[in-house]
């Protein structure tokens, strides 16, 4: 089976516009509910969400869903993706939703689903879900009234989140004495992240930790660091620490105010993990996305990078074929499979303030393990129907770039999962070679959208 409905990381799009309607969304639940609606247990299903003002519409259509399958429902309101994914598996839960369209700005939102191990659903089962929502016999699996499910808020959720977290940072460890900035991107790790921080002993200065609504990911967080690397360079912090909307991103920067992005974040936590045996299957899984220059130190090291394709799902199946207990993305989802089950920017950055703790060393150096090769990433938006990658000028455009940069580098075009647009990277010794393969790519996929 096929998906349409669901992309890299859920169903997104425009909030209340198809397919992030009350309509689809407690269709999706009843869809759901079938499939996880099974046993003569009772049934449960976790639902937490990020700031984003239409979460609240989508919180209620789907909880309105799943006790119409006779499902009860347990609200934990805003808390992070990776706190739904634990709390899943923690509190036996049949399912856990999370309703957040991640470092996306707030008009759009998505509906993300997790099994009762914590895991992402697999690509077949999320289309087996599409497929139930395009039959005709959804109605007629509603529950008798006397079965209806239940739902009621969980007002210790983001305590036990909290204390799952500060278990992952080594014992006998503390913060005490740095200085830490945390961007939360007003998003779903408002109050958690901060409290974390400082219950470790760090000083907390805490930034976007105001939402209200239509601010998630405006001009904060992982996505947009700039706001939290000039405030650490303004209060003469050790680190800054940026989250996206749903906190299962993170991005560092280091006491100068320079970024640190995932793939440094991912070296620094693998050297770490190998020195002390920590790290397993001989190597990290990243994507297509991560720099060479990664790759070459690892290999420095003897540990392998096995690449797959993007998305952190992906990245967690390649983890868990391999063995491997580190991956990530360049973007800054970092998944540690030890304590996670899926990317935990929050739980990441404990590990990287664990090595700056333990190397007695500022972050500038700590963090910065390795040298990028220079690497250049454009987006280029197209139409509705569009299809610029068939194209011939831009097939031929693609050809050019990569023979270009062969043995010297190479050329990734790929389209998003999550929007309209088609993004072009390349990389290679050679920054000004790089820079004219893209920009030669970029006018080819422009003039093709434009036509």
């Amino acid at each position: 089976m096929t998906r349409k409905l669901f992309g890299t990381d859920g169903v997104r799009g425009l909030a209340n516009a198809e397919p992030i309607t009350t309509l689809t969304a407690m269709k999706l639940a009843l869809a759901a509910g079938v499939l996880f609606n099974r046993g003569d247990h009772r049934h449960r299903v976790i639902i937490g969400k990020d700031t984003r003002l239409s979460g609240y519409m989508l919180e209620t259509a789907l909880t309105s869903g799943f006790l119409s399958m006779g499902m009860d429902v347990l609200l934990l309101g805003p808390m992070p993706t990776p706190a739904v994914a634990s709390l899943t598996r923690s509190m036996r839960a049949d399912l856990g939703v999370m309703i957040s369209a991640s470092h996306n700005p707030f008009q759009d939102n998505g509906i993300k689903f997790f099994g009762p191990d914590g895991y992402k659903l697999s690509d077949d089962i999320e289309a087996e879900i599409e497929a139930r929502l395009a039959g005709n016999d959804l109605m007629a699996k509603l529950v008798p009234s006397a079965e209806l499910g239940r739902a009621k808020r969980i007002d210790d959720a983001p305590g036990r989140y909290m204390e799952f977290v500060k278990a992952s940072f080594p014992k006998g460890q503390t913060l005490e004495g740095l200085k830490v900035v945390i961007d939360c991107a007003n998003g779903a790790a408002y109050k958690v992240a901060p409290t974390v921080l400082w219950e470790l002993g760090a000083e907390v200065i805490s930034i976007a930790c105001e939402p209200n609504g239509t601010n998630i990911n405006a001009n904060c967080g992982a996505v947009h660091t700039k706001a939290m690397q000039e405030a650490v360079v303004a209060h003469g912090a050790d680190i800054g620490i940026a989250l996206d909307g749903d906190a299962d991103r993170v991005m560092v920067a280091d006491e100068k105010g320079t970024l640190l992005d995932g793939d440094q974040l991912m070296g620094m936590i693998a050297a770490s993990w190998h020195r002390s045996g920590r790290l397993t299957g001989g190597g990290i899984s990243a994507t297509v996305m991560s720099n060479l220059g990664l790759e070459r130190f690892l290999g420095d090291l003897g540990l392998a990078l096995a690449r797959a394709q993007v998305g952190d799902r992906y990245v967690l199946e390649e983890m868990r074929r391999r063995g491997h207990n580190v991956g990530g993305e360049q973007s800054g989802h970092i998944i540690l499979s030890d304590h996670a089950t899926t990317g935990d920017g929050l739980l990441a950055a404990l590990q990287v303030l664990s090595v700056l703790v333990a190397a007695e060393k500022p972050a500038s150096e700590a963090g910065r393990v390795f040298t990028p090769l220079p690497q250049l990433l454009k987006n280029v938006r197209y139409g509705a129907g569009q299809k610029p990658l068939e194209v011939a000028s831009v097939r031929q455009a693609i050809a050019e770039g990569e023979a270009r940069l062969s043995g010297v580098g190479r050329v990734l075009i790929r389209k998003s999962g999550t929007e309209p647009l088609i993004r072009v990277m390349a990389e290679g010794e050679d920054e000004a070679l790089v820079a004219a393969v893209v920009g030669d790519i970029v006018k080819a996929v422009e003039a093709a959208s434009a036509a």
